[in-house]
């Protein structure tokens, strides 16, 4: 059996005619600068071209094209797990994802005790199952049949002998009929109106206090009101502003005369029979009602969310089940009470289960226990020991969510399976770093091939082998700088990676700035985790909040002090992480924050359009003689508007062709062959470049193409300072890593005017950056800082701590034993405390940066 994948004339993208021979059965580091070609080789040519060959093997038609690839040979069947996010639904959580809220229903299906319905006390289970043996599948929902439909199961209480229901699987499914919620349907929040979006309290109705009432509605709706009051015996003057009306009269306005905030009112006059008597339904139940009505329109309702914020659901309290399901319990906690326990406590309740439970139970619950216990073994092995079950799926980061899909693949048992992985890393402290490591070797172990994506020095370390990437990005890289063990690596001189792991090369050290003085403190923080803590930033510095994963980081930045700002500053509607106060905001401006969320989810959207680059590009195209000769606009060289993009694809580039029963496919427009304008526009040029052409280059050719504009040259020049150089100026936003779309969002921020006293908040901008990059980061971060702003990271990267004027250490561990001030100081301080995991490696870091 071949013992090497052999890649020949790999050409994809900027591979320049790459040949390589990877070894089988080893973990397998492909690593360079960012856009040096790495991931193009991983993912868009060995991956794809495994995924071809199996499918043509099994016969199916894939309608994949070859990448540009000469010949590869002794390919594996691939699995890939990279770091986009594909499971935005509100339904879907930790537990569901993991199934391990499916392995507990099966508990509690079987062993949970319930209180009586009629005298309250305990019952316990009737064991109404067929074997201890009875596959799991069996007990899954989706073997109950209709279960809506089927008469309820019951048995006699034990104590009164009243009817008792069983409780099956489904009855613990917040996505089932019989479990969830009924308020609610198992979301755990409904919507209510935004009312500050509806009415405007300074303004009467004929003045357009209604704000989505046109002229005709005003006239009718106000006519009905005044009958309406008239009706219940009150005035109401059409010129008062609503901000003055009385509670009957705004709720009258707002709710209409049958609802239970009017009829509260006047609860024994019997409310009109119809408009002409002054029916009227009111502004919320009006929109609320058509937010029922149209529960198949997925358009027309997400128009009317715009209107609307969502509140946890007063029925269920957020726990998304039915009150009988969540009175079920197993050693005196719930379903639920169990969900909102980080894994690694979880585990340790799944562990003494046997123990306490009675002992014609255990024989039914071990190969359950036995299961579920190796499952979340995994899960905290990755890393993910802090996640709870009830965490909702969209709000995980994408590290996360890798993290979570490469657990299950560790239970897997494949062998001879070629993993891709794109930094694994993501997301994670050193010390679950090491985990990772730990991780990647058992999947190696198993006879697997494992190539990883990474930039981080350590698992480069880790590795059997090595290919580094370069030796610079884009046009400049896409060659083989170097490959072999770490320490061949290490040893290459010509390799920019090997200059970091021998230490030739060496981030810089803090400039340890006092700051301004001033500070921004936060008190009484206690969102999530946060165990009511107080935390002060010195202004004028850069500052680096630092600790394990769920240790608060993101509670404590993003979700209280970034949204507090945008409130202070914007009057955002979003409401702050519960805290108690935030003083220091007349030291500041305002807030620049910048997370990893995607710019764009179409082809439509890209790094050119989202920096208005592109804007002073066509106006470039639309001033040259060629472009006036015909009359063309600067709108012309936008493919987003009629006029001059193809109107076969619509500026789209290609068009969707339906496969019914298969998923869609993307084909190349036959019309404009993929350049997404008409001829007459493509047929203008600018130094030798169409419109078309100019979105196929990156970023870096870009930027010596309009070195002459500076419009476009200094929006250009900041993504490239920000380590984007080598992307295409036209590259899909969709397609972007979230460190590549967060640096995109920092240089659009940079181009504009800052007085410094503006706050940048950004969460671990490092992701997806080579440590040569990083230097080029911090270069810019710190000139933020030195014309007076304060920067504020999440980071876990030990050479950014050890760069930072400031670092606040959030732990000690993650989850509910998360949440604490650990530490703060200057990374020498933080360096000295000895229950810091962060100040262990930093201690580290200083020693070898002395040595």
């Amino acid at each position: 059996m071949q013992d090497t994948i052999t890649i020949r004339g790999a050409r994809l993208h900027n591979l320049k005619n790459v040949t390589l021979a990877i070894p089988k059965n080893k973990l397998v580091v492909l690593t360079g600068l960012s856009g040096s070609g790495k991931s193009t080789l991983a993912f868009d040519t060995l991956h794809q071209e495994a995924l071809r060959q199996y499918f043509e093997s099994v016969g199916m038609v894939t309608y994949q094209q070859k990448p540009q690839v000469e010949r590869i040979e002794g390919l594996s069947p691939s699995i890939s797990i990279d770091q986009h996010l594909t499971n935005h639904s509100p339904r879907s959580t930790v537990g569901t994802v993991t199934e391990v809220f499916t392995y507990l229903r099966v508990l509690f299906a079987r062993i949970g005790h319930q209180p009586c319905p009629v005298c309250g006390q305990d019952v316990p289970p009737s064991h109404n199952v067929t074997g201890s043996a009875t596959p799991l599948l069996m007990w899954d929902e989706a073997s109950t049949g209709d279960a809506g439909g089927a008469a309820e199961s019951t048995y006699p209480c034990p104590h009164c002998g009243a009817a008792v229901p069983e409780l099956g699987m489904e009855h613990f499914s917040f996505n089932k009929l019989e479990g969830a919620c009924p308020a609610c349907t198992g979301l755990g929040v409904v919507y209510a109106a935004n009312l500050s979006l509806l009415v405007d309290p300074a303004r009467s109705i004929p003045n357009g206090g209604v704000v989505r009432w046109v002229s005709q509605e005003i006239t009718r709706h106000l006519e009905t009101i005044q009958l309406a009051a008239r009706h219940f015996g009150f005035d109401l003057d059409p010129a008062l502003p609503i901000g003055e009306f009385t509670q009957a009269q705004r709720d009258l306005l707002l709710y209409g005369v049958h609802s239970p905030e009017f009829q509260r009112h006047y609860p024994h006059i019997e409310p009109p029979k119809n408009v002409n008597q002054g029916r009227f339904e009111g502004v919320v139940s009006t929109m609320m009602r058509r937010y029922q009505e149209h529960a198949q329109d997925a358009d027309y309702r997400e128009r009317l969310e715009q209107l609307m914020t969502t509140q946890t659901c007063p029925d269920c309290g957020g726990k998304r089940l039915r009150p009988e399901s969540r009175r079920v319990t197993i050693d005196g906690l719930s379903i639920i009470d169990l969900s909102q326990l980080p894994f690694t406590e979880l585990q340790t309740w799944i562990e003494r289960l046997p123990e306490v439970a009675p002992a014609g139970e255990r024989s039914i619950i071990q190969p359950i226990i036995d299961d579920l216990s190796e499952r979340i073994h995994r899960l905290v092995n990755v890393g993910a020991g802090y996640l709870t079950l009830e965490r909702s799926s969209p709000t995980l980061s994408m590290g996360e969510a890798q993290r979570l899909r490469l657990a299950a693949l560790i239970g897997s048992d494949l062998t001879g399976v070629m993993y891709v992985l794109d930094e694994p890393t993501v997301g994670l402290h050193q010390r679950d770093t090491d985990r990772m490591i730990d991780v990647l070797r058992q999947l190696r172990d198993l006879g697997n091939t494992v190539l990883v994506v990474e930039h981080d020095l350590d698992v480069i370390r880790s590795a059997d082998y090595v290919v580094d990437f370069g030796p610079g990005a884009g046009q400049h890289g896409g060659y083989i700088v170097a490959e072999g063990s770490p320490a061949e690596i290490a040893a290459c001189v010509s390799s920019i990676t090997g200059d970091y792991l021998s230490g030739r090369a060496v981030m810089p050290v803090s400039r340890r700035r006092p700051g301004s003085g001033k500070h921004l403190v936060i008190r009484g923080a206690r969102e999530h985790n946060l165990k009511n803590i107080t935390v002060q930033i010195p202004l004028g510095t850069l500052t680096v909040v630092a600790g394990v994963s769920g240790s608060g980081k993101s509670s404590l930045m993003l979700d209280i002090l970034g949204r507090a700002a945008r409130q202070h500053f914007n009057s955002a509607t979003e409401t702050p992480g519960e805290h108690d106060t935030i003083e220091g905001w007349d030291h500041l401006d305002k807030i620049i924050s910048i997370d990893q969320a995607a710019i764009g989810r179409t082809s439509r959207s890209n790094a050119a359009t989202y920096t208005d680059a592109f804007t002073s590009i066509r106006q470039v195209f639309a001033e040259t003689p060629q472009a006036r000769s015909r009359h063309l606009t600067p709108g012309h060289f936008s493919f987003n508007v009629p006029g001059g993009h193809c109107e076969r694809c619509k500026g789209a580039g290609t068009l969707t062709v339906n496969m019914h029963f298969l998923p869609d496919v993307e084909v190349r427009c036959p019309a404009c062959m993929g350049r997404r304008f008409k001829p007459e526009v493509l047929a203008v040029q600018y130094r030798g470049h169409d419109i078309a052409g100019v979105l196929d280059l990156t970023i870096e050719e870009a930027l010596t193409l309009f070195q002459d504009v500076p419009p476009v040259a200094a929006r250009l020049s900041l993504m490239s300072d920000v380590g984007l150089g080598y992307l295409q100026l036209g590259q899909p936003a969709h397609t972007l890593s979230g460190g590549e779309a967060q640096r995109i969002k920092l240089a659009k921020e940079l181009a504009r005017r800052t007085t410094g006293r503006t706050l940048y908040l950004l969460d671990e901008p490092t992701t997806g950056l080579h440590p040569a990059d990083v230097v080029r980061l911090l270069d810019l971060l710190q000139r933020l800082v030195d014309g007076g702003n304060t920067v504020v990271i999440i980071e876990h990267h030990v050479d950014v701590i050890r760069a930072a004027d400031w670092v606040i250490d959030l732990g000690p561990e993650g989850g509910e034993a998360g949440g604490y001030v650990v530490a703060e100081g200057t990374a020498d301080d933080i360096a000295r405390v000895a229950q810091s995991f962060t100040g262990r490696y930093l201690s580290l870091a200083l020693e070898s940066a002395t040595i």
